[in-house]
């Protein structure tokens, strides 16, 4: 396991203190017909009910915030990112409130709901090229030349420490009894931010709980590098899912995972879109493609004989 101070318990109950409230304590609750589906007690934690509509709000706010307290972004130096939508969003949304400027370069071929919500949340979005690559090499090369501060998302400790806050949210519901203790949480990977933040909750809290994360089949990165113990690109990232459609593995992210993620599942399109409609239809809420990937993952291996979480993390479509 990867030491690293941002991931131990004592800061991941500070950060959750000190995020927005508008990003903590999401609905979470045993959704019967889910449950009955699986057959055990499946947890939903909504991840939808916030300003960015995604859980992105939490790990953003708490990098932005330290950022700022660092002095290395302000009101005289910006913040910049590459972001598919959901990650542009939470910096956007944290960069206001803190008086920042925010700059998210994405590709041409974005999410246009999610490039107007950017905007609309004070960021300048630079859509550049016809890939995320494009935009991710527009972002390195404009850093280089003006002062600006870039973030990446899944690099920075504090944006898993941020997300792991869930986490916290799920064990204190159910060491109150809100909730029954789950024995595995099933979390959509993209850049793997938000599971080695719940799994570095969990592995100290509760570690008979088995942690699994799900990837498109067409966008196998992370997956591939967990599996191999180092990071491992994939030429493309062909998945309608753009929230988990991630080709480069960061090396960092990787090196997190070991320890704090047991399994890493792959579903195929499908499977996605299956998923993404059961959900939508059984909660009566969007559900976006990549948030979809935890119930398909749940479907596509062995049943667990316990309680199962799955974390819907946006339903930015």
């Amino acid at each position: 396991m990867t030491p690293d101070p941002g991931l131990q318990p004592d800061a991941i109950r500070a950060a959750h203190r000190d995020i927005d409230p508008a990003f903590v304590h999401s609905p979470q609750y045993v959704h019967e017909g889910l449950s009955g589906r699986l057959g055990v007690p499946v947890i939903v934690k909504i991840e939808t009910t916030n300003p960015i509509r995604s859980f992105k709000g939490r790990g953003t706010w708490v990098v932005v915030n330290g950022l700022a307290g660092e002095g290395r972004v302000g009101a005289d130096r910006p913040i910049a990112c590459v972001s598919a939508g959901n990650f542009g969003q939470g910096v956007a949304y944290a960069a206001r409130a803190l008086g920042v400027p925010a700059i998210v370069f994405t590709s041409r071929h974005a999410n246009r709901a999610k490039v107007e919500r950017m905007r609309a949340l004070g960021a300048e979005v630079i859509a550049v090229g016809e890939a995320f690559d494009d935009a991710r090499a527009a972002s390195e090369a404009y850093v280089t030349e003006h002062p600006v501060e870039l973030l990446v998302d899944g690099d920075d400790v504090r944006i898993s420490t941020g997300a792991a806050s869930i986490a916290v949210e799920m064990t204190d519901a159910a060491a109150r009894g809100d909730l029954p203790t789950p024995a595995i949480v099933s979390v959509p990977v993209g850049n793997g931010a938000l599971i080695n933040g719940i799994g570095a909750w969990l592995k100290a809290e509760l570690p008979a709980c088995l942690v699994m994360g799900v990837q498109a089949e067409r966008a196998a990165a992370m997956t591939l590098s967990f599996r191999a113990g180092r990071a491992i690109d994939t030429e493309t990232a062909d998945t309608y899912a753009d929230g988990i459609a991630s080709r480069v593995a960061v090396p960092r992210a990787v090196g997190w995972m070991a320890g704090r993620v047991d399994e890493m599942r792959l579903v195929s399109e499908s499977a996605l879109h299956e998923a993404q409609d059961e959900l939508t239809a059984e909660l009566g809420i969007t559900v976006e493609g990549a948030a979809a990937a935890a119930w398909a993952g749940l479907l596509a291996g062995p049943r667990p004989e316990g309680p199962a979480v799955v974390i819907v993390t946006g339903s930015n479509v």
